[in-house]
């Protein structure tokens, strides 16, 4: 008989070995210490600020208002789902939506977004990927719903809610969407003030 204490080191060592080997969340996939300004966060990730350029210049949709949608949507975090639903007792009946990644892309809209990029092998979990995502979704904004580039607060409607969502006026029934969206904007703004400043 193998001796009860045995068993506890056993258990001990298989979970520090599965930490090891990745676990836990490494320091690269963790999200930007300061995420209220827009310079500290290209310091920290300089591959990001190349990405959210490179976005900018193919779609037209500005770096602060494409950063201050995924600070929103995910806080930065790559592989953020949302809350459960909860069923009988309290009991989680899996996500309440497909949103995932960096951007909370839906499934429906993700494949969309593929499909007519040609970018099959975008992952929601990449930031370069997502980004470009954000980018493409306030381009057909602005096309679909003639939102400008610049008006944050709309855009952000129109990414929650859907572009038809966006033109039926959905988000009027939704005041808490309503102060999401502000927020969205004075992020955008803060970002958009700070940007100039970045090295």
């Amino acid at each position: 008989m193998i001796p009860r204490n045995s068993f506890r080191l056993a258990a001990l060592a298989v979970a520090l070995f599965l930490a090891a080997c990745g676990g836990g969340r490494s320091v690269s996939e963790a999200p930007p210490t300061n995420q209220d300004d827009i310079c500290a966060i290209f310091a920290q990730r300089p591959a990001w600020k190349k990405a959210v350029h490179a976005s900018a210049r193919k779609w037209g949709a500005p770096v602060p208002l494409q950063m201050a949608i995924i600070w929103r949507e995910s806080s930065f975090r790559s592989n953020v789902r949302p809350p459960g639903r909860k069923g009988f007792f309290g009991v989680s009946t899996g996500p309440a939506s497909s949103a995932y990644g960096f951007a909370q892309a839906i499934d429906g809209t993700w494949g969309w977004y593929q499909q007519e990029t040609g970018n099959r092998k975008a992952d929601r979990t990449k930031f370069e990927d997502a980004t470009d995502f954000v980018g493409w979704y306030m381009a057909k904004s602005q096309s679909s719903n003639s939102i400008e580039m610049h008006d944050a607060f709309n855009h952000y409607l129109a990414y929650h809610e859907g572009h038809k969502g966006h033109r039926t006026g959905s988000y009027r029934a939704k005041p808490w969407l309503l102060k999401v969206a502000a927020a969205v904007a004075d992020q955008t703004a803060r970002y958009g003030s700070q940007l100039p400043q970045c090295s």
